[in-house]
């Protein structure tokens, strides 16, 4: 078999064959303790957050109608383009990382690390913004049961007078990070356990639901046309990801080669089966311009007089996002420790937990720097610092397994993306399309992220890739590296 690992320079790759070799020393090595189902719940828990209750509703209201269903279905295949490519990349390189790992791997060292250096700040602003939406459904269930806790504990500065601060956001981020400091095995048994509550909540309401459903609220079915439906797939894509997240797990995997392709697509399915459903119920209950853009579900219920679903929807929205924060405050720890292996960052952050066998120190890290995001950030300034890079890791892997499919196919592969190269042509294609709708503060955070990440690694991570150390042969050389 040809070597896999070549290039020099900031193209250097890392060999596939090595990749399943023990990486690290004892302190820096993670247990594969997680089964298929813990991991399909983890997929699920990043997937479904409270973007199942709020967002039908916005986009059934103002953008696609009953179509709203069409939209879902839209990004879902889409999303799919994408977990294909996930999954044959999840059976071949079973180590933590995801897409950093895998842009590695193939498309050389200088990709991996951006991919892994976006994402870094992209997973950990994810856990912030979930978090500050907890707080505001956790503020209304307690004014709901007539309790009032004082302002300045309720938002983050500029979004009220006099000092203020989101305490809840911010301690919720501490709470994850110490779950998951407790090892993986004991953080994945709350996440199956919250994930099976979740999935419980939103069938009430669907279920429930149904009984109310009138089908002439099904029309007109496209009231602002087909494009209508387009458009809300473009909205409704960023509520269909989080397999990737999970899929920076697959060196705990018990069996990485057979379970993680399976979790992947399994955590799609169910939670578009899930959505689909919702939206069905929700434009079936109530004429689609009636449709609250805020609370659709709640609304909807308190219509037909079931005033009691709208507390429990706040509920499964709490219970929802906890799970996001999970899965995504995973991901940024995995990422964050594959590249510290790999020498990119300080090896310091590489060391796991002697017992539990999990990075302590970049969890803490993560989560404290989650909390003050979450604490003192308003919610649309941290939402700025999302969506970017997990579009451009999408492109990344949908183009990488397409170059290693034809690079290398003899490489043993537990699970095969369909239809190439179409399919990964399409993740590619509609991420980029995705892309084009972005603020210009994004592409604004993205530059200066870009170029911070372009220094630290210049400045540290070339010279220090435990690549360049171990194969020698793939390093190449930067004008003036004399080593």
């Amino acid at each position: 078999m040809a070597m896999t690992g070549s290039g020099s320079g900031v193209f250097r790759r890392k060999p596939i064959e090595h990749i399943e070799e023990p990486e690290g020393t004892g302190g820096e090595q993670l247990t594969r303790v997680l089964g298929l189902w813990q991991l399909t719940a983890i997929g699920v828990g990043g997937i479904i957050g409270a973007g199942i209750f709020a967002l039908a509703g916005a986009v059934a209201n103002g953008t696609a109608g009953p179509a709203v269903v069409l939209s879902f279905l839209i990004a879902g295949v889409a999303s799919a383009a994408a977990a294909f490519s996930y999954a044959e990349f999840a059976g071949l390189i079973p180590k933590a990382g995801s897409a950093y790992t895998y842009g590695y791997a193939v498309l050389g060292e200088l990709a991996g690390w951006f991919i892994g250096w976006d994402l870094l700040l992209e997973y950990t602003a994810i856990v912030a913004v979930v978090a500050i939406g907890i707080s505001g459904y956790f503020s209304f269930l307690l004014t709901d049961l007539g309790i009032t806790l004082p302002t300045w504990m309720l938002g983050a500065p500029g979004t009220g007078e006099g000092h203020r601060v989101d305490l809840f956001a911010a301690l919720l981020c501490l709470l994850i990070a110490y779950l998951l400091s407790l090892g993986i095995r004991s953080a994945a048994r709350f996440e199956v356990a919250v994930v099976a509550l979740k999935v419980a909540v939103v069938l009430l309401v669907i279920i429930v639901g149904a009984f109310y459903i009138n089908t002439a609220n099904y029309t007109p079915f496209f009231p602002y046309g087909l494009g209508g439906a387009v458009t809300g797939a473009a909205t409704v894509f960023f509520a269909v990801f989080g397999y990737d997240a999970m899929s920076t797990a697959a060196e705990e995997s018990k069996d990485a080669k057979r379970h993680m392709p399976k979790a992947i697509i399994y955590s799609l399915v169910i939670s578009m089966i899930l959505y689909v459903l919702a939206c069905l119920v929700l434009t079936g209950m109530q004429r689609y311009d009636q449709i609250d853009r805020e609370s659709g579900f709640s609304s909807a219920f308190q219509s037909v007089g079931l005033r009691i679903l709208a507390d429990v929807i706040a509920v499964g929205a709490i219970v929802g996002i906890l799970t996001v924060m999970f899965t995504f405050l995973l991901g940024v720890t995995r990422v964050w420790f594959a590249m510290s292996r790999d020498g990119l960052l300080p090896k310091w952050f590489a060391k796991t937990h002697p017992t539990r066998h999990v990075p302590t120190r970049v969890t803490w890290i993560a989560g404290v720097i989650s909390a003050i995001i979450a604490g003192f950030l308003p919610i649309a300034e941290a939402a700025e610092l999302t969506n970017i890079g997990i579009l451009l890791a999408f492109v990344v892997v949908c183009a990488a397994v397409i170059v290693l499919r034809y690079r290398h196919p003899e490489l043993p592969r537990t699970f095969h993306c369909p239809g190439m190269p179409v399919v990964p042509a399409i993740g590619i294609v509609f991420s980029l399309w995705l892309i084009t709708f972005l603020r210009w503060e994004t592409w604004l955070r993205f530059a200066v992220w870009f170029l911070i990440g372009l220094v630290v690694y210049f400045a540290y991570s070339y010279r220090h890739s435990e690549l360049a150390r171990t194969h020698p042969t793939t390093r190449g050389g930067l004008p003036g590296d004399d080593r």
